[in-house]
């Protein structure tokens, strides 16, 4: 579930790519609707209604490790069965009916999205005949990062990851698909509205779209530097490849279903058909408040069609099939549905007394970013950016306020505020498998390929704290620490 920074909910396109604003009522304006209208008024939810959200990750840790055989059949079930626990207490518990229909709005919003991307994508065959040595991995994963700021990191991601599994045949390691996640899934898409969905919303809060190229780029160039030679490091020591079968190369790129690019634009391009942006788009109004349907109609349609007529060499070429992203449906349910009660505290904190007192680039970035990593990172994101706005007496849904912030105008450390919040967010949804959407699509596909990835926890230790921890400790220092 996602809410705004005034604890009101947000209407998502999806955790991975874009998201759009529901409305941009006034507060007052908006209570009035909500006593003409009978709706209650939201309280916040106690400490332990977070239980089944953090039972659920305990299991999706813990569960391929410790019991693999109940977790592999029975996860939907599990995950279903917790969410409906969170969900059936706000309806019946305390009587908030408002919450679990934007969930229920914003989860098929994320599923339209990734399903499509993952289905056009699978029909897309992109064989590169190159020798994987690790300057022409390094090349590739840079190449995706840019990408991701042109597509989206779930775009770059569902586009490319099968391309550097197949270029790394006979010597790929979970590590390649680590790295992978880490600068094609998440810190690359870092340098426009549309490479991730918190800079998405901050353009439409009022953010400039240049603004993330011109101040967030070189934090971005810093980490991605210091993760390119991290992994040229660990490549360049891998010796797995069976000399036995060492082909000769080509050194050619050919793509087999070029056609399913044209339904990639179309999904890309759907994205933006939100009836809370541009006037006339046909919506569903529930109090108040527009939810986009066309565009979730084009991106299912787009899913079936891509799917019916792709080139079926690409297809069997992909090894495709519907396991990965039928994981994924089943997961995010559970998320979505437990997550709500987790971001209502964070917001509610967030814009407390307390939280706005503990304002600068030091909490900003840690903060936005820690909870980035098992969060939902746009509602992070503009709790946030509220927070900072109203310290220094600015409101998030005033545009001129939020352009005010951005270019520094009449807040104080405003814009390095801004680039904190910005960066924390999009740079810590590596941090773990749920901090982003295409992060758990991608060790999916890469476990249907054969590799075996580390476990929830076994990332974060084994990869997240000892290269991620590090990197992410040089950029506050380096660009944040006051």
């Amino acid at each position: 579930m996602v809410f705004t920074a005034t604890s009101k909910p947000l209407h998502r396109v999806s955790s991975t790519l874009l998201l759009v604003e529901q409305h941009d009522e006034p507060a007052q304006a908006q209570d009035d609707h909500h006593t003409e209208t009978g709706t209650e008024e939201h309280t916040s939810p106690p400490g332990w209604s977070v239980i089944p959200f953090v039972l659920l990750l305990v299991m999706i840790a813990t569960g391929p490790l410790f019991y693999e055989h109940f977790w592999h059949k029975n996860y939907p079930i599990v995950a279903v069965s917790l969410a409906s626990v969170v969900v059936l207490y706000y309806l019946f518990g305390i009587g908030d009916v408002n919450h679990p229909v934007h969930a229920l709005a914003e989860y098929i919003q994320f599923i339209a999205l990734l399903s499509s991307l993952y289905i056009a994508s699978g029909g897309i065959m992109i064989n590169v005949d190159k020798k994987a040595t690790p300057i022409t991995n390094v090349g590739l994963l840079i190449i995706g990062a840019i990408i991701s700021n042109l597509i989206g990191t779930t775009g770059a991601s569902m586009l490319l990851v099968r391309p550097f599994i197949r270029l790394n045949k006979g010597r790929i390691q979970p590590y390649h698909i680590i790295f992978f996640i880490f600068m094609v899934s998440n810190i690359g898409g870092a340098l426009t509205p549309i490479g991730d969905p918190p800079l998405f919303l901050g353009f439409l809060k009022g953010v400039p779209f240049t603004w993330t190229i011109a101040h967030n780029f070189l934090p971005w160039a810093t980490a991605l530097g210091i993760l390119a030679v991290l992994f040229y490091i660990f490549d360049k020591r891998n010796t797995d490849e069976d000399p036995d079968e060492v082909p000769d190369y080509t050194n050619k790129t050919t793509i087999l279903g070029a056609r399913n690019f044209f339904w990639l634009a179309v999904i890309i391009g759907s994205v933006f058909l939100d009836p809370n942006v541009i006037e006339g788009v046909p919506a569903i109004h529930y109090h108040g408040q527009k939810f986009s349907f066309l565009r979730e109609l084009i991106m299912f349609s787009v899913g079936f069609f891509s799917y019916r007529f792709a080139d079926k060499r690409a297809i069997k070429g992909n090894e495709f099939n519907f396991e990965p992203i039928r994981e994924v449906a089943f997961i995010f349910v559970g998320i979505f549905g437990t997550m709500m009660p987790a971001l209502a505290l964070v917001s509610e904190f967030a814009q407390s007394e307390t939280g706005v007192a503990l304002i600068s680039p030091n909490t900003l970035y840690w903060g936005t970013g820690v909870l980035s990593g098992f969060l939902d990172n746009a509602p992070t994101y503009l709790n946030f950016l509220a927070a900072a706005l109203a310290s220094q007496g600015g409101d998030i849904n005033v545009i001129a306020d939020v352009q005010n912030y951005a270019n520094g105008g009449v807040y104080e450390d405003s814009i390095i505020n801004l680039i904190a919040i910005a960066v924390g967010a999009v740079f810590f949804g590596a941090m773990t498998y749920i901090g982003n959407g295409p992060n758990f699509m991608v060790k999916s596909i890469a476990e249907q390929t054969g590799i075996h990835m580390p476990s929830f926890f076994g990332y974060i230790l084994r990869y997240s704290i000892p290269i991620l921890l590090p990197i992410f400790f040089v950029i506050w220092i380096l660009f944040f620490l006051i």
